[in-house]
């Protein structure tokens, strides 16, 4: 089966709603391709990589978290830009990209599809909201127990996204009751979550403040890399997408230490 390009952008809009939100970059159809889709390739990040992967795979539609344009970027075509743009023009490829709406999406975004993955449930209604725009989740275990300490949550998230994290524990170590986690380069967040009433928070990167604001306020932080807290929403999003408009489907993981 196929679709068009202009009812596959709208599918990717009524789900994701991206006029709700204020972001850095364009949401939605960011490079126009062949106007018939019959197969989306999914992927974190519109890179070079990606691009030759899904064209290998004969997509005729790319749907990542991380597109190619940014507010405040350099406008010139040339380097990367004009390699990555030449690729998708030449083979006729649309690029679709969703930056804040995928990370919000309640059942199939990033912070939804990493509670998941981590067996993080978060609270009802707008307790399990925190941050800027509410795109931070706040919740507990899904089976109702509750982490030893911040270790036994560092553990327990090595285990389950296969990689070493980095952790900023605290002076006096306590129960983990109420876990926050916003995906990427949510740093920023970290105070929002303490306030929030957070015992823990797990984003995907750390810069250097993090740290004090751990130790003096006695909030555990974890940092499980930007790519790899960001490796869930995309595929979860195109596959529903391509179940619904009768599409097919794939995911292709180009790895990235960050």
């Amino acid at each position: 089966m196929s679709t068009t390009r202009h009812e596959l952008l709208h599918a990717f809009d009524l789900l994701l709603a991206p006029e709700r939100f204020k972001d850095y970059g364009p949401n939605g159809l960011q490079v126009e391709g062949r106007t018939s889709v019959r197969k989306i390739v999914s992927g974190v990040t519109a890179s070079r990589a990606l691009i030759e992967a899904a064209i290998l795979a004969e997509a005729d539609a790319i749907f990542v978290h991380h597109g190619l344009f940014w507010r405040g970027q350099d406008g010139r075509v040339t380097g990367w830009m004009k390699q990555r743009l030449g690729l998708l023009l030449g083979d006729d490829v649309s690029l679709f990209a969703y930056h804040l709406p995928l990370d919000a999406h309640p059942e199939l975004g990033n912070n939804a599809q990493l509670g998941l993955k981590l067996g993080l449930v978060a609270h009802a209604g707008s307790t399990g909201r925190f941050g800027e725009q509410e795109i931070g989740f706040l919740g507990a275990p899904s089976n109702g127990e509750t982490f030893a300490n911040a270790r036994s949550l560092a553990a327990h998230l090595e285990h389950a996204l296969g990689k070493k994290i980095t952790l900023v524990d605290v002076p006096a170590p306590r129960p983990i009751r109420n876990v926050a986690w916003c995906t990427g380069g949510a740093q920023g967040y970290f105070e929002a979550a303490i306030a929030a009433g957070a015992d823990a928070f797990i984003t995907g990167e750390i810069s250097e403040p993090q740290a004090h604001y751990a130790r003096e306020m006695g909030v555990a932080f974890l940092a499980c890399g930007h790519h790899a807290t960001e490796r869930y929403g995309a595929p979860a999003v195109a596959a529903h997408v391509a179940a619904q408009l009768g599409l097919a489907h794939e995911f292709i993981d180009i790895d990235n230490p960050a």
